[in-house]
């Protein structure tokens, strides 16, 4: 019994002792299953124990992968947010803002980004169908002053201008005119130059057919296609070359007659380039796009001439320009000037601000007339100015200076182009306004030579009248004389159709005239109404009439 009682007490113990064993277990199992979740748990000591914590293992896992779960969730959160505060400002909504405003700071469409223009309504276009405005100068007559046309020269209007574009004026017909007493070979040469120069100034470049005295384009077509074909031919594949295939025809060129040339010359052009944009001028020195705009050609990456200058030519051509453009014919301003059309006389500032606004709200591509000194208002650097590049404020004509501050934005000296800053003061642009009138003022106040800005009055056909010289210079050993022309009716009923005549005290010779048509005999100047202002009402005049004659010194007009 006692034995048995022995073995019974040894039994209990053995079992007392695997239960604390257990027990033991059990407690290290909870303490280290919490730890699980964390990746700390011994492998040996899980495997020890596998078979006794199955139950309690995967309760504690699950609460310990939930936790996990939660703490991983609000890590992201913060991570996410994280980002989100620290994200470029290219992936917020700020980003077109920004773009909005990087767009405001270009000012320039050039070859290099913008590529081949081409024309899509009334706009001129680049390649990738945006809109874009070319601004630049115009060159005088090659033959007559090749000298600007260099590397130095280009580049400087591109870099310190902000020009995009260059124009190439060949005369036809003038003195070294391609079609009369020019040199052919020296002309294309110095136009070959001019677009290499163009071309590595990164600017668009304009070849121009620059018809003037021969008046109808037609008169000299024949050498119009060989020159065109010749030219299109050699650029086929150059993407900033333009055409201007007549300057300005004049007379009594109609319409009916420009189109019939240009339906020549452009399939011409188009043989060997199928879409380089082409300029087309347009009646009266360029001034008529609204006859255009009725009969417009049937060619695409077409554009016509607009040319003003701006005191001459004011609201009466300005409507014309933006109605044409309303109706959605695309206009090309490929010479103008702030002077009058004579290219001299003064400038008349107000209405070059009315057409510039009126240029920039259609986004009407222009081109300054002239790169040169000649002793006019209209040339872009002094009389004085020998250079043919390293410009400074100091060289340039008041023309100039307003070009400047047009393209640049900038007035002051010492901006984009170098100069003594206390010379911009009203002293110099005294002085300058002496140079660009030249030998005008310095005869102003010799022999009997009339005042600028004389008027003189007649009365003719019915019609008061009132010319005003706007200018005079002496060309040729002749005197040239400008006047500006109004007339008004003090009948009680309209004229339909006018005709005046005006009388000198010595002969004259007609130049040109502008609103009219005109036509000089002795001392007398013949005018009749252009087909657009033949009506006058009664108590009513008309203005914005013009023309310029050579005749003696002291011209009066006589009654």
């Amino acid at each position: 019994m006692k034995n048995i009682k022995n073995k019974m007490g040894i039994i209990l113990c053995c079992v007392g002792a695997v239960l604390c064993v257990i027990g033991v277990t059990l407690v290290i199992i909870s303490i280290t299953g919490k730890n699980t979740g964390n990746g700390n748990t011994d492998p040996a000591q899980a495997s020890a124990t596998e078979s006794v914590t199955d139950t309690l293992g995967e309760t504690e896992a699950t609460n310990s992968t939930e936790e996990n779960r939660r703490e991983s969730r609000e890590e992201s959160s913060e991570a996410a947010e994280s980002r989100e505060e620290s994200k470029p400002v290219e992936e917020t909504g700020e980003k077109e803002e920004n773009w909005e405003e990087e767009k405001e700071t270009i000012t320039m469409a050039v070859p290099s980004k913008c590529g081949a223009l081409s024309v899509k309504g009334s706009q001129l276009v680049d390649k990738d169908g945006n809109p874009v405005q070319l601004r630049g100068v115009s060159t005088h007559g090659l033959a007559w002053f090749p000298g600007y046309v260099n590397q130095e020269c280009f580049k400087e209007f591109h870099d310190d201008w902000n020009a995009n574009v260059v124009r190439l004026a060949m005369y036809t017909a003038e003195g070294g005119g391609y079609c009369t007493d020019g040199n052919k070979e020296d002309l294309k040469n110095i136009i070959y130059r001019g677009v290499q120069y163009a071309t590595d100034a990164d600017m668009y470049v304009i070849i121009d057919w620059h018809i003037l005295h021969d008046n109808n384009p037609n008169t000299y077509k024949d050498e119009a296609k060989k020159f065109f074909d010749e030219m299109s031919k050699k650029y086929a594949d150059s993407e900033n070359i333009l055409y201007e295939i007549c300057n300005e025809p004049n007379g009594n060129t109609s319409w009916s007659e420009i189109k019939s040339y240009a339906e020549e010359i452009i399939p011409v052009i188009r043989n060997n380039d199928e879409d380089a944009v082409i300029i087309v001028g347009t009646p009266t020195w360029s001034q008529r796009v609204d006859e255009a705009a009725k009969d417009p050609l049937a060619f695409d990456n077409v554009m016509y001439a607009l040319h003003f200058y701006a005191a001459t030519h004011k609201e009466d051509i300005r409507s014309k320009m933006t109605s044409a453009i309303d109706s959605g014919l695309p206009v090309f301003i490929s010479e103008f000037s702030i002077c009058d059309a004579s290219g001299n006389g003064g400038i008349d500032y107000d209405q070059a601000a009315k057409w510039m606004d009126a240029i920039n709200q259609y986004g009407v591509s222009y081109v300054m007339w002239n790169l040169a000194n000649k002793n006019e208002t209209s040339s872009l650097f002094k009389s004085s100015c020998s250079k043919n590049s390293g410009f400074t404020m100091d060289d340039l004509s008041d023309t100039g200076k307003w070009l400047y501050k047009q393209l640049t934005g900038e007035s002051e000296i010492g901006n984009s182009l170098g100069g003594n800053k206390q010379n911009n003061g009203q002293g110099n642009s005294n002085q300058n306004n002496n140079q660009n009138n030249g030998q005008n003022n310095q005869n102003n106040n010799t022999g009997n030579k009339t005042a600028d800005g004389t008027s003189f009055t007649f009365t003719s056909s019915g019609l008061n009248g009132t010319i005003t010289l706007k200018s005079s210079w002496e060309e040729g050993g002749k005197t040239c004389y400008q006047f500006d022309l109004s007339l008004s009716n003090p009948g009680t009923s309209s004229v339909s159709q006018w005709a005046i005549d005006i009388h000198f005290d010595g002969d004259v010779e007609l130049k040109s005239g502008w609103s009219g048509n005109y036509s000089a005999n002795g001392n007398t100047l013949h005018i009749t109404n252009a087909d657009y202002n033949g009506n006058i009402g009664a108590g009513s005049s008309i203005s914005d009439m013009g023309f310029m004659i050579t005749g003696k010194s002291g011209l009066t007009v006589t009654q």
